[in-house]
């Protein structure tokens, strides 16, 4: 037997990895986008894709440049990473202490748990109430003087909820009284335009997340974005890879922010697509959530893990069941185009037939 250590934190983590030979299926099940960017834009920015291209380092410079005059901020503020998925990592390697905690709500999106369990960190979950709503006051309860990061998805995936400024104020106000930051991650921001940004360039604790896996359609290139003070940014950068982002990455994040015509079209098509999607849905009687991402929960009339399944394995469409309790019943179903939401439900009625 070999006696190698191993961080018996890692050790302990159990881990699920996404689901592998999704190509070629209809993919309504991890909130990309079904269709992706148009191919006549992604032939155009592969046109400068050279070999001198990828002979060179990444230089991320110029995309952070671009991302702060998007949003209005200045470079210090901004800081590119390989997805959000490193981010995080980042964050809570730089920000938490072994041993103490990390507040978020359960259900959420796993990598925050999955992060803390790596790193020894002790994750402390506020659950969602029975009608999937959340109590802002057992977050703000939930934090102590052993937090150091608290954690808002705003709109949180995958139940879609969102929170108020008050809402938002009151677990600031309790997070500096410990000196905790909040990371507020957007990940859906673009399908839901309330956005917490001025807290992140006003707030010297405070750290929003941007992607561009969601309506930018970039997720086979694992580009995200930290936007915090400047100091929160400098030591993240202390921890980070000198390469972590590819230049493949930054040349596409920038053409699309040199287009803002093609970002209107991306979510004005989403919008119409998701609409469709859940007035059809519900003129044919079934009960729908409409989540604030680009995403809704729809409940079959057949049990939700079967029609999954023979979605799945029958139309080669997929999409999310969920195990949680809370959930069980529920299918979540990416959303796009009027044309995507259309292969789906050609699928759905075929599937989901009465008994």
């Amino acid at each position: 037997m070999s006696h190698y250590y191993v961080d018996p934190d890692i050790m302990r983590t159990e881990r699920v990895f996404p689901m592998q030979g999704r190509y070629g299926a209809y993919r309504f099940d991890m909130n990309e986008n079904p269709e992706g960017l148009p191919k006549g834009f992604v032939e155009s920015v592969l046109q400068e894709v050279t070999p001198e291209f990828l002979a060179i380092y990444p230089e991320p410079d110029r995309f952070q440049h671009k991302y702060a005059e998007f949003i209005g901020a200045k470079d210090e503020n901004v800081l590119a990473t390989n997805g959000t998925d490193m981010a995080i990592r980042y964050l809570l390697e730089t920000f938490g202490e072994r041993g103490k905690s990390v507040v978020t709500v359960s259900p959420s999106f796993e990598m925050y748990r999955i992060n803390c369990s790596i790193l020894g960190l002790k994750h402390v979950a506020v659950t969602y109430e029975d009608d999937l709503t959340i109590d802002i006051e057992k977050i703000v309860s939930a934090i102590d003087t052993d937090t150091r990061i608290v954690v808002l998805l705003n709109p949180n995936n995958p139940i879609g909820n969102t929170y108020t400024e008050e809402e938002l104020e009151r677990v600031l106000r309790r997070a500096d009284s410990v000196g905790a930051i909040v990371i507020i991650d957007e990940a859906y921001h673009y399908f839901y335009p309330n956005t917490f940004l001025r807290y992140a360039l006003s707030h010297k604790n405070v750290v929003v997340l941007r992607t561009f896996s969601k309506l930018f359609s970039l997720a086979a290139c694992r580009l995200g974005v930290i936007i915090s003070d400047p100091e929160i940014i400098h030591y993240v950068k202390n921890a980070k890879l000198s390469f972590d982002v590819n230049s493949i990455a930054l040349l596409f994040g920038e053409r699309i922010l040199d287009h803002p015509e093609l970002i209107k079209d991306l979510i004005q098509r989403e919008a119409e697509g998701k609409r469709y999607l859940l007035s059809t849905l519900r003129k044919n009687g079934y009960e729908c959530r409409d989540c604030a991402g680009n995403y809704v929960f729809v409940k079959p009339r057949n049990p939700a893990k079967e029609v999954a399944a023979r979605l799945e394995k029958e139309k080669r469409v997929l999409v999310h069941p969920y195990g949680n309790p809370l959930l069980k019943d529920y299918i979540r179903i990416s959303t796009g185009s009027k044309q995507a939401m259309d292969i789906f439900l050609e699928t759905f009625w075929d599937i989901d037939k009465n008994n």
